[in-house]
């Protein structure tokens, strides 16, 4: 496909069957399916309320088929993106230009690596860059501010430096399997100070008296989501002050997806006191949510990430995504990888302004993470 592509928009996932939307999407990873994005929107997480408006986007063949889709969305603010641009929507403001309605190609509030320009044929890279380049049209048609795309697979980078945008650097803390046969084979692969410490933590916890249980698929019972919403409502009141997400959302989770759920809760005295939310991709598990009713020495990093690596390994799964910020992962086996995003801007001297600060920016990212990487907790080959 040459030219810019014809993208059209619709105001609902509803109005895409979700049988045409995942033959797009694909089923590696959970958060582009159609099931998530539904949950978001019917349970109204999103919508005019909350100032994620859908648009999503769509391309159709001649003959009306869908080859690509994106999950795309009218924005009012920047906040549930967790790739920061309040300093650019400030700096734009102070110069006399409206930054919002901004346009934002995304999963909201899911700060997950993945597909957003979503093909029938991942492998035709000229519709990846033909899409791209519509929906820069389609931006511009509509008069937004801006286009941004986060948290982008590689090809998705290549096609949208190639319609002209900047492309920025940012990066989080996963976890590889390197085959390991148990938490214990994973436990050797760390130097001892390293070592011993996490299986001081583990024993910390367990020594607390806290028992903790991993549910997925049919063993999850809305006394569950009960336990966890209460958490999650409590833990996004201390560091957001509202929650993202309802609990209308969680209910739709279990109805259509529990079976991508793996949901890891902590009992204390025959209480629920904490739980940890992850999604099931074909091959990474992915951190989404923690909530705690009250603290307990280690517990965080006791059911987020050991027992999210016990799942992974127990599943031969290749990855744990432990998802945004969080330096403390690293002494637990979880290395800096980098991650990407792209933005299209309207005006072009705020343009150039943003590509001179992203030129400042990405070294200054890299050697963040080079500095990082030299204090891995694994042992040195020479070992």
């Amino acid at each position: 496909m040459s030219g810019d592509a014809a993208v059209a928009v619709v105001d609902s996932i509803a109005r895409i069957p979700a049988r045409d939307w995942d033959r797009c999407a694909g089923a590696a990873n959970p958060f582009v399916g159609h099931a998530f994005l539904t949950a978001l929107e019917d349970s109204g997480s999103v919508g005019e309320r909350t100032g994620w408006i859908p648009r999503h986007a769509v391309l159709q063949d001649p003959g009306g088929e869908l080859v690509a889709c994106a999950p795309l969305y009218l924005k009012t603010h920047s906040y549930g993106e967790y790739v920061f641009d309040h300093g650019w929507a400030d700096a734009y403001a102070r110069a006399g230009g409206r930054y919002y309605p901004k346009l934002q190609l995304a999963v909201p509030f899911t700060p997950v690596p993945g597909p957003r320009l979503l093909l029938r044929d991942p492998a035709d890279a000229a519709l990846r860059a033909a899409f791209a380049r519509g929906l820069v049209a389609r931006a511009i048609a509509d008069g937004v501010s801006s286009l941004h795309a986060t948290f982008c697979i590689p090809d998705d980078v290549v096609a949208f430096a190639a319609a002209g945008l900047a492309i920025r650097t940012g990066f989080q803390f996963h976890w590889q399997n390197r085959g390991y046969a148990d938490f214990e084979a994973f436990l050797a692969a760390l130097n001892h100070g390293k070592r011993k410490a996490i299986r001081k933590e583990r024993r910390e916890v367990a020594a607390a008296g806290i028992e903790l249980v991993t549910l997925t698929g049919d063993a999850l019972e809305p006394s569950h989501w009960d336990a966890f919403f209460e958490f999650y409502l409590s833990t996004s009141d201390r560091k957001w002050g509202h929650p993202y997400l309802n609990r209308a959302f969680f209910d739709r989770l279990h109805e259509t997806l529990r079976e991508r759920v793996v949901l890891v809760l902590a009992r204390h005295e025959g209480e629920w006191v904490a739980g940890a939310l992850n999604m099931l991709g074909e091959d990474a598990l992915y951190g989404r949510n923690w909530g705690a009713r009250e603290a307990f020495k280690h517990l965080h990093f006791e059911a987020c990430y050991y027992r999210a690596l016990d799942f992974a390994i127990g599943r031969g799964l290749s990855r744990v995504e432990a998802g945004a910020q969080g330096e403390h992962k690293l002494q637990r086996g979880y290395l800096p990888v980098a991650t990407r995003s792209a933005h299209w801007l309207r005006d072009r001297g705020f343009r150039a302004a943003v590509d001179d600060f992203l030129r400042r920016e990405t070294p200054a990212i890299e050697g963040a993470m080079a500095e990082l990487g030299a204090h891995s907790p694994f042992k040195a080959a020479a070992e």
